[in-house]
């Protein structure tokens, strides 16, 4: 293994499991932290070997996993520039792999200069198309490739590729500008493309055609790359896949071709779109897009691809619903019927654009449809089950109603929309909330949180009482209580185990997490108390009740001996004295041996306890009071204006 490999500061973070700062911290408190060996000076690299050195002598070595080794590997190859071309080839390798490992075992068994003579013919006998340069034009050596077979066979082609794929999106972030793929797959189950032809005319690096679930999945891109290296990441998933390099309104790679679907996140405000040299296109079916408009363009181009009664899911910027100069275009789209809804996310939904983005679900009209009356409006949020659940009502809705939508969401008669301005921004026609039931719900619950909210009760001392204080650590010793630490990190985030969050700790809830059985997993029990290992400004050391679960990442576990111990007394020390425990690195985390607290008898710490209980209790009620207030009023005044209240 080469000991040549450079990483940078938040590779170092990663490795060792902190934050950025911590890294720059260590840099300045430790006279021996392993010296730039490139890089610039407000960007430097250092060799993975001396900072894997370092770590172990500060024993805060995490052992590298083979696939981050490989992954510095191919960052070291070249520089960012040509990195894309790099992973482009090693999923090419992957899929060669995947499709014939028999032959690479008998490649393996070669000399290095043999192997790497024969591997480029091999590949391409099994890659449909070329991968781009060749390994060794690329930089990429055999001790490399033949790493890239082992975590391959190791962890599998696809998800070895997966993860490559995340760590190149990760130093390209500004550049690719990936969508979400929780938003990915939103815009995939809206479009209903599973197992259908699919198209996406800007792909990227194929997030929204890997989300589809396509059984034949075609893109274009204008970066060659991107291309390349989603045409790689769909054959290593097993679709069918036709991807294109190029621009595609100006060069169609696809010109006669019409699928079942179509999904897109297309450039935003691109002003060099090809207005000139398009105006008489005859994509533009309902008006030529102004130059300042090039998201209508790509609107009627994914239409034009889409056969009759199919669907297009196309992300767009919240002004293009209200643009003056785009009026002409929606006002015909919504005439047509083509135009079936436009659903509001919440601001960083599309990478491209820093306020909140609007989804348009479009429908190609059939021959013989009847004229729309309405389209689906949603102010959506982050709440995509929302977003699913008013489709599906408006989609399946009969002739004898108006169809049971969700909150936030609203049907629009067309006619009140084709005015001189034809704005079709969801929040000025639909609120958060749009019927009076949740009001009265919503006036129960603040209702119920008043007569909970009782005012603890304590005794002023004329005199400061001066305590004897112990800590956890002498506490421990004496075997009063033990001290057990969630895992850094959970393998998997579905099962059948609940796991408390710090968040749901704070919260004060039910645990949320979810995980499988796997050794090294630390269960609660009632009486146990636990605290969060960074504490914050509204930390709550809490006594866990109810049935055993799974502790969560960077929570605390204290399990004491409660007949020289109370939970409730030592729960609200470490309120108290655990939030300044100790400073490590760049930030304060609570180092539960030097906690302190005073030495009581059993007797009087549970009289203290009950008076810790009752205020975590009143602040637990103060918090649902401020919450269930905020929505009391947030819901009174909308529903006043759009006229689902009325007053009494």
């Amino acid at each position: 293994m080469r000991d040549d490999v450079m990483v940078n500061a938040a590779d170092i973070a990663r490795i060792a499991d902190v934050g950025r700062a911590a890294v720059s911290n260590w840099r300045k408190r430790f006279d021996d932290f392993p010296r730039p060996v490139g890089g610039t000076a407000s960007s430097p690299s250092f060799s993975l070997a001396e900072i894997e050195q370092w770590l172990r002598k500060h024993n805060r070595h995490v052992e590298v996993a083979p696939l981050e080794r490989v992954w510095q590997r191919l960052r070291a190859v070249g520089d960012d520039l040509r990195l894309g071309d790099v992973v482009v080839y090693t999923g090419a390798f992957l899929l060669y792999l995947q499709r014939d490992p028999a032959a690479w075992r008998e490649l393996a068994r070669l000399t290095d200069d043999e192997m790497l003579s024969r591997l480029p013919g091999s590949v391409a006998a099994v890659v449909p198309e070329p991968p781009g340069e060749l390994p060794h034009e690329l930089g990429v050596d055999p001790s490399l490739i033949r790493a890239i077979a082992e975590v391959g066979a190791e962890e599998g082609p696809a998800a070895t590729f997966d993860a490559i794929c995340a760590r190149y999106i990760d130093v390209h972030a500004r550049r690719l500008l990936a969508t979400p793929e929780p938003v990915g797959a939103l815009m995939a189950r809206l479009a209903a493309t599973a197992g259908k032809t699919v198209l996406d005319p800007s792909c990227g690096i194929g997030t929204l055609l890997l989300a589809s679930g396509a059984a034949r999945a075609l893109g274009q891109d204008v970066n060659g790359t991107a291309a390349r290296l989603t045409a790689v990441r769909l054959l290593l998933h097993g679709v069918e896949a036709a991807v294109r390099d190029g621009d595609s309104l100006r060069a169609d790679a696809f010109p006669d071709e019409l699928v079942d679907a179509v999904v897109c996140n297309p450039p935003f405000n691109d002003r060099g779109w090809g207005y000139e040299e398009l105006t008489s296109d005859p994509r533009w079916e309902y008006g030529l897009p102004p130059r300042g408009e090039s998201e209508l363009a790509w609107v009627q181009h994914c239409l034009s691809h889409v056969r009759p009664g199919g669907l297009v899911v196309i992300m767009m910027p919240g002004v293009a619903a209200s643009r003056r100069s785009g009026r002409r275009v929606r006002g015909n789209l919504l005439r047509a019927g083509a135009l079936r809804a436009i659903v509001t996310l919440s601001a960083g939904a599309a990478p491209a654009s820093s306020g909140a983005p609007d989804l348009w679900v479009l429908r190609r009209p059939e021959a013989g449809d009847p004229p729309a009356s309405d389209v689906l409006m949603v102010n959506a949020g982050d709440d995509f089950a929302v977003v699913e659940g008013a489709w599906q009502a408006y989609t399946s809705r009969t002739e004898t109603g108006p169809p049971e939508l969700p909150e936030a969401s609203r049907v629009v008669r067309i006619i009140d929309l084709l005015d001189e301005e034809v704005a079709l921004t969801p929040a000025h026609r639909v609120s958060r909330q749009t019927r009076a039931e949740p009001f009265t719900g919503v006036r129960e619950r603040a209702r119920e949180a008043i007569s909970r909210l009782e005012v603890p009760k304590l005794t002023p001392l004329p005199v400061r009482r001066e305590l004897p204080l112990t800590s956890i650590g002498e506490l421990s010793r004496a075997g009063v209580v033990s001290i057990g630490q969630g895992p850094l990190k959970l393998a998997e985030e579905t099962g059948d185990l609940p796991v408390l969050t710090v968040k749901d700790l704070v919260r004060g809830r039910a645990p949320s997490g979810r995980t499988c059985d796997e050794p090294g997993l630390v269960f609660t029990r009632e009486g146990d108390v636990v605290a969060p290992l960074i504490p914050g400004e509204n930390t709550a050391a809490r006594v866990v009740a109810g049935p055993p679960v799974v502790l969560g990442p960077r929570l605390l576990l204290f399990r004491v001996d409660p007949d020289r111990l109370d939970p409730y007394y030592l729960a609200g020390c470490l309120r108290v004295t655990g939030e300044t425990s100790v400073r490590l690195g760049s930030s304060v985390r609570m180092d539960p041996r030097r906690a302190r607290l005073p030495r009581l008898p059993i007797e009087e710490q549970r009289e203290y306890g009950e008076a810790f209980r009752r205020l975590l209790a009143y602040e637990d009620a103060v918090r649902e009071l401020r919450t269930v207030s905020d929505d009391l009023l947030r819901i009174g005044f909308e529903g006043l204006l759009d006229g689902t209240l009325h007053p009494e």
